[in-house]
């Protein structure tokens, strides 16, 4: 997808802010349409088919995450970045719980703003064309995402649900590295040490399961995340 098909919905109450934003996104070759409210920006969005959200957080009418929580009803896809004036660590939390992909905090520069824009799209990319795919073929292996089963070879493997939701997300990257961090969001809502720690286990349980295929490989990507390798 190129930038001038990338169209942004940028919802900022300080217009001055709102306005330098808009045209820095513009210059950038991205479609970007501003709102000043939450209100405007839910009524923006049933409009529009857009590819991507900058939220900031306090505004009038409905906030920033009153607006992504309607939004996510909708769409569970569509990347959302939230622009806040705290660093607080439960405002973080919260926003991921809601399905944020990432945060940035005022004061920031355009630069910062567009390389976060651009690390969001490249890992959220595949999920444009695969999220609401119901089977992958893995090797061997056929894996039914509704259901949770893993099967081969007339056997099946019944997956809890945050495996099932791990192997999808590794399916959707495969042959890609997969974000560690953008993996704990997705699935535990918060991508602390305990919980990436929880990863690894089911990573585990899923190279288990796997196994009996040699053409299928789970690397660990140093410091980066993980890799569903297939030939």
């Amino acid at each position: 997808m190129e930038k001038h098909d990338i169209k942004i919905l940028l919802a900022e109450d300080d217009k001055n802010l709102g306005t330098v934003l808009k045209a820095y996104l513009d210059a950038k070759k991205y479609d970007t349409t501003l709102c000043v409210n939450g209100k405007e920006t839910l009524e923006e969005f049933k409009k529009g088919d857009y590819d991507f959200l900058i939220l900031d957080v306090m505004m009038p009418i409905k906030d920033g995450f009153s607006v992504a929580r309607e939004i996510r009803e909708k769409d569970k896809n569509i990347p959302i970045l939230f622009l806040t004036a705290k660093s607080l660590q439960e405002d973080k939390m919260e926003g991921f719980s809601i399905g944020a992909d990432d945060y940035i905090t005022k004061p920031f520069s355009m630069e910062e703003l567009l390389v976060r824009i651009e690390a969001i799209l490249r890992r959220t990319k595949p999920y444009k064309t695969n999220a609401n795919k119901d089977f992958f073929t893995i090797g061997k292996f056929t894996f039914d995402v509704t259901r949770h089963i893993l099967s081969a070879e007339g056997e099946s493997q019944k997956l809890t649900s945050k495996e099932a939701e791990l192997l999808k997300m590794l399916c959707i990257s495969k042959n890609e590295t997969l974000d560690r961090s953008e993996a704990l969001k997705h699935i535990w809502h918060d991508d602390s040490y305990f919980n990436a720690r929880s990863m690894d286990v089911y990573v585990t349980k899923l190279r288990k399961y796997l196994k009996s295929d040699p053409s299928i490989e789970i690397l660990n990507v140093h410091g980066v995340g993980f890799k569903l390798i297939t030939e």
